[in-house]
C-alpha cells in the first residue's frame, strides 16, 4: 500500500494538529479532585473480567538527547531505579484492588525515558512484579523500548526471561554529523549488535524508530539512514517528523536552529521515506508507521482490526489500558486519567497513601461518538456512517452536517470521497489522516491548535 504524494497539497495542509492517540486529547485533562469516585468507577468496569493492556513508564535516561520531548529524568545512578520500582510496586498494589483477577493481560509495554536504564536485575524484578500481580496471557504481546547505547546481552537475556517478545529500538539517524548535532552518538554497528542479540534470544519482532527533520540532516544523508535501517531487516519502522517546539520542550533549546533543514528539505525526506520503504515491501500503515506484509499491523489494517492508543498503532482493540509510573496515561471505558508528571509529586502521592493520579477526564456522549469516528478515520480506509448511526442511535448525516460540509474542500482536493453514508479516504488522502480527523474534533481552536506538531 503506497499513498499518493502531492507536495503542493502537503504544503497546503501542513498545519498544527493532534496525533489522535486519544480523543479528546490529553490537553483536555483537568485536575482530579475526587479520587474515590475514580476508584469506584474502575471497580465497576472490572466487575466482569476482560482483556487489558499495561504500560510502564520508566523515565530515566543516562544522557540528554537534545531533540527529545519525552517525560524523562537524567541520571547515572541506578539506585534511583530501585527507589522507582519500590513506588511502582506501591502503585501496582493499589491498582490491583480494582482489576478483576480473571482479566487477561494481552499487552505489556515498557516506555520511557529509557527502559533499559534498568539493570538486568531490576528488569527481572519488574517482570516478577507484573506476573505475581496480574494474569498474563501466554500469548501476550510484550514490547520494550531500547536504547542500544545502554543495552547489554545481559539486559536482553533478562528481557527474554520475563517474556518480552517485541523490541522498539531508537535509531533516529545513522549519520555521525547529525548524531553529534542532536547529542546522540550511536554507530550503526552498535544498533546491529543489539538487533542480532535480540534475535539470538528469541525476541525476533523488531521495530526501528527514525526521525526526519533533525539538525544537519539532508535528503541525501537521510536516504543513507533509510538504507542502513533496512539492512537490519526490521518488521516495522516508525518514521517520525521532528517537531521543533522549544517553548514546550526545553532540551530543544540546545539545538542550533540554523542547522535544521528547510521545510522543502523536510518534505523531500518524507517523500523519500514513503517511496523507499513501500518500494521495499513495507506497507504504509498510516501517520508514520510502516510494516512488512506478514506483520500484525499490516494484517490488522487489512482486516479492519487496527487500533490506536497512547502508544500509537496497535493490533489490540477493545482493551482497557492501565498506565503505571510518573506521567503515564490510562484509558478505561469512558475515563482517561494521568499520573503526576513530576517524579517527586508521584512519590509524594503514594507516600500519602493516595492514588498518584493528577488529572482526569470523563468522556460525554458526544465525545464518545466523535472518538469512534476519529479513531476509524485514523485506522480504516472506509468509514461507514450508517453503522455509526445504528450504533449510536443518531442520524449521522444530520449530526455531522457541518462536518460533512467542511469535508467538501478535502473532497475537492482528492483526499476523501463521500458517497451516501460512506466516507472513503483516498490513496492521496492517507497522508492527511490527522487533517481529516480534525474536521470532527469539537475542541480545536487556534489557541489549542498551536500547541501541536505539524500534521504532515
Amino acid at each position: 500500500m503506497k499513498p499518493e504524494i502531492n507536495l503542493e497539497l502537503i504544503q497546503k495542509y501542513n498545519r498544527p494538529g493532534p496525533r489522535y492517540t486519544s480523543y479528546p486529547t490529553a490537553l483536555k485533562l483537568k485536575k482530579l479532585e475526587d479520587h474515590k469516585s475514580l476508584k469506584k468507577y474502575l471497580s465497576a468496569v472490572q466487575e466482569t473480567p476482560g482483556k487489558i493492556s499495561l504500560y510502564f513508564h520508566i523515565p530515566f535516561c543516562q544522557s540528554l538527547c537534545w531533540y527529545c520531548g519525552c517525560t524523562k529524568v537524567i541520571s547515572k545512578n541506578h539506585e534511583d531505579a530501585d527507589l522507582y520500582l519500590n513506588y511502582l510496586e506501591k502503585e501496582i498494589s493499589r491498582v490491583k484492588e480494582v482489576i478483576n483477577p480473571d482479566s487477561d493481560v494481552v499487552q505489556i509495554h515498557f516506555g520511557g525515558g529509557t527502559p533499559t536504564f534498568l539493570t538486568p536485575g531490576q528488569l527481572r524484578r519488574l517482570g516478577t512484579l507484573i506476573r505475581s500481580n496480574f494474569k498474563v496471557d501466554r500469548h501476550a504481546e510484550f514490547g520494550v523500548e531500547i536504547d542500544p547505547r545502554w543495552c547489554t546481552e545481559e539486559h536482553i537475556r533478562a528481557l527474554a526471561e520475563i517474556g518480552c517478545n517485541r523490541a522498539s529500538i531508537g535509531v533516529q539517524d545513522t549519520n555521525e554529523e547529525v548524531q553529534k548535532a542532536i547529542h546522540r552518538i550511536q554507530p550503526v554497528d552498535e544498533t546491529r549488535r543489539v538487533v542480532d542479540c535480540l534475535k539470538n534470544h528469541g525476541i525476533s519482532s523488531i521495530n526501528l524508530d527514525l526521525i526526519y527533520g533533525l539538525a544537519k540532516q539532508t535528503p541525501k544523508t537521510f536516504k543513507k539512514t533509510l538504507k542502513d535501517a533496512l539492512a537490519l531487516n526490521p518488521d516495522r519502522l516508525a518514521v517520525y517528523s521532528y517537531a521543533h517546539l522549544p517553548e514546550r520542550m526545553p532540551a530543544q533549546r540546545l539545538l542550533n536552529k540554523d542547522d535544521l533543514p528547510s521545510t522543502s528539505e523536510k518534505l523531500e525526506m518524507m517523500r523519500l521515506a514513503i517511496e523507499f520503504l513501500t518500494s521495499n515491501r513495507y506497507h504504509y500503515i498510516g501517520m508514520d508507521h510502516f510494516s512488512k506484509d506478514g506483520d500484525g499491523l499490516s494484517k490488522a489494517l487489512r482486516n479492519g482490526s487496527l487500533h490506536r492508543n497512547f502508544q500509537g498503532y496497535s493490533t489490540y482493540a477493545e482493551t482497557d489500558l492501565y498506565g503505571f509510573g510518573m506521567s503515564s496515561i490510562s484509558q478505561i471505558g469512558n475515563r482517561v486519567y494521568q499520573n503526576a508528571r513530576e517524579l517527586q509529586e508521584y512519590y509524594k502521592r503514594l507516600d500519602n497513601d493516595e492514588w498518584p493520579v493528577a488529572k482526569a477526564m470523563t468522556l460525554n456522549h458526544d465525545d464518545s461518538i466523535r472518538k469512534d469516528v476519529i479513531m476509524k478515520i485514523m485506522c480504516q480506509p472506509v468509514v461507514d456512517f450508517a453503522k455509526l448511526s445504528k450504533l449510536w442511535q443518531i442520524d449521522s448525516k444530520e449530526y455531522f452536517k457541518s462536518e460533512f460540509d467542511r469535508l467538501l474542500q478535502l473532497e475537492d482536493d482528492g483526499l476523501v470521497l463521500t458517497s451516501g453514508n460512506t466516507l472513503i479516504i483516498t490513496e492521496r488522502g492517507r497522508l492527511f489522516l490527522r487533517n481529516i480527523a480534525m474536521i470532527f474534533d469539537a475542541y480545536l481552536s487556534d489557541s489549542i491548535r498551536i500547541r501541536y506538531s505539524q500534521t504532515v
